[in-house]
């Protein structure tokens, strides 16, 4: 073999291994761009959540995939975990996830917040397996989020599995004072 074959062979074979490399282990974010606020909010996950959470949709592999060998500041994979409704997400990215042990407070602020709730609570638990008596994901309403100037209140979820948002103890004497207690985010 001449030695300007075995350099353009070495070459080739060169540029092959760098291009299988550089893909590997990549994944893209796969929301449609035409989904503006969605895909902005899946572009800011990728950037700011990917170390912690899963979330295909946004490319992202920060969860731990054996629970028993996570470790505590693994966040949740939102491929099998729902999170809805939108006010629910927003509520944890405000106030670092539900038990604010290791999330971030406010690790996107403002639209930017509103955007990343969209798109998790758009995408999240669409692998989630199926089980009997438990309402699919893709069935539950994103919900809406409030006006400027409301707060966000944690949502609830009650025995059925249903989700409200939490409401205070009532200050009724006649209705009791268990009557309307939130219980836990449950997150």
């Amino acid at each position: 073999m001449s030695r300007l074959v075995k350099i353009l062979a070495l070459c080739t074979a060169a540029v092959a291994v760098a291009a299988a490399t550089a893909a590997c282990g990549t994944q893209r974010i796969s929301v449609p761009k035409s989904q503006a606020t969605v895909y902005q909010g899946a572009v800011l996950f990728n950037q700011r959540c990917a170390g912690c959470h899963t979330l295909n949709a946004a490319g992202t592999h920060g969860s731990a995939p054996n629970v028993r060998t996570a470790q505590a500041n693994s966040g949740p994979n939102f491929n099998v975990r729902c999170e809805r409704p939108i006010t629910r997400v927003l509520y944890a990215i405000e106030n670092g996830g539900f038990s604010g042990a290791y999330m971030p407070q406010n690790i996107v602020v403002g639209q930017d917040a509103k955007d990343v709730a969209k798109f998790v609570a758009t995408y999240a638990g669409r692998l989630a397996p199926k089980l009997t008596g438990v309402v699919d994901c893709q069935k539950k309403p994103v919900g809406t989020l409030p006006q400027p100037g409301q707060t966000t209140a944690p949502a609830t979820q009650g025995p059925t599995g249903n989700t409200g948002s939490a409401t205070p103890k009532s200050s009724n004497p006649k209705q009791g004072a268990g009557n309307g207690a939130a219980s836990g985010a449950g997150g």
